[in-house]
């Protein structure tokens, strides 16, 4: 059971299944609501493992190589997109403003 609070009124919700239609993109849930029986709700999740999710010109944090063990975040603007394929499971890699290259792990606009 979990609360959603849709149009300032809190609805309790009851997860009846879940779905991942694409990979780390789109979650849909059935939802059992307390008067209106089943709902669909769709949530589009904006990562950094898309590459239709990321342009130029955008604020990300990227992983340099170099940081890969530590984990640590490099904020920048997306200048170029040098990853081809349109899913990449770490990231897609981009070059920033800055000419640093790495993976994408947020996106921040």
């Amino acid at each position: 059971m979990f609360r959603l609070k849709v149009k300032g009124e809190s609805k309790n919700l009851q997860l009846y299944s879940i779905h991942y239609l694409v990979p780390a993109i789109l979650l849909c849930l059935y939802v059992e609501t307390e008067l209106e029986g089943y709902i669909l709700i769709t949530l589009i999740m904006m990562d950094g493992k898309s590459r239709s999710n990321i342009r130029p010109g955008q604020e990300v944090a990227i992983v340099l190589k170099e940081d890969q063990r530590t984990g640590d975040l490099t904020e920048g603007i997306v200048k170029d997109i040098l990853t081809n394929s349109q899913f990449h499971p770490h990231g897609i890699k981009v070059r920033l403003t800055t000419g640093e290259v790495g993976r994408v792990k947020q996106i921040k606009s």
